[in-house]
């Protein structure tokens, strides 16, 4: 049986991270942030001087790194890309490389050499991926697909307890326009608007619809 993913797709500070390293821990797959991938490549152009705002060199330093797919365990089992064997944990969460992410994530070689990776995390086992472009565009096969969204005003809030100011609509904007692979509801997805809500009543509405069209698939294969 081929390994199961979890798509968890949303807008900035929507809650993607936090819910699905819950759901992750809770059915023990394996969890993968996808935004940390694009860090890692914002970080290593900024290392190398390489001029985000030019697709083309961008294009080509990640074409060239040397780049590294490793599974590790600490509270729960995580996918992580490191660079000639590191990984800048620390590093991509600079507001320096907050910054280049967008400009780096918009190019569409990038989003192709990204997509590539990203499918060969199913190695590792049955997967929680989220990011911005899982279930349209890096596994739009797999039935398990969930969009998260909150208010504009409630996702500034929660960017602000984390110390970060960012124009969120802004952000949204370039993320819902960019030419590869925008931000978008995938089709067939659940959407999921997480207003007021804890974290664990967010995941728990996730494992739960999870399990039941699991078993409705599997229901429906053995008919």
């Amino acid at each position: 049986m081929q390994n199961i993913v979890i798509a968890i797709d949303g807008t900035s500070a929507s809650g993607k991270s936090t819910n699905a390293r819950l759901v992750a821990r809770t059915l023990g797959f394996v969890y993968v942030d996808t935004g940390a991938m694009y860090r890692t490549l914002a970080w290593h152009c900024l290392q190398n001087r390489v001029n985000i705002q030019d697709p083309k060199a961008v294009a080509a330093a990640c074409r060239r790194w040397k780049t590294s797919l490793i599974c590790v365990e600490d509270e729960l089992r995580q996918v992580r890309l490191t660079v000639q064997g590191y990984f800048p944990e620390k590093e991509i969460r600079t507001a320096e490389v907050s910054a280049a992410v967008p400009q780096v994530a918009a190019v569409p070689k990038v989003r192709d050499w990204m997509k590539k990776r990203q499918r060969e995390c199913l190695q590792f086992g049955n997967l929680v991926m989220e990011g911005r472009d899982i279930g349209t565009n890096v596994f739009p096969e797999t039935d398990f697909k969930f969009y998260l969204d909150a208010s504009l005003s409630e996702r500034s809030r929660r960017r602000e307890a984390d110390g970060v100011r960012e124009n969120l609509a802004a952000r949204d904007q370039r993320d819902s326009q960019r030419a590869a692979a925008p931000l978008m509801i995938p089709l067939g997805a659940v959407l999921i608007d997480n207003s007021g809500e804890t974290p664990q009543e967010t995941s728990a509405r996730i494992v739960a619809e999870f399990q039941r069209r699991l078993a409705a698939r599997q229901t429906h294969g053995n008919a």
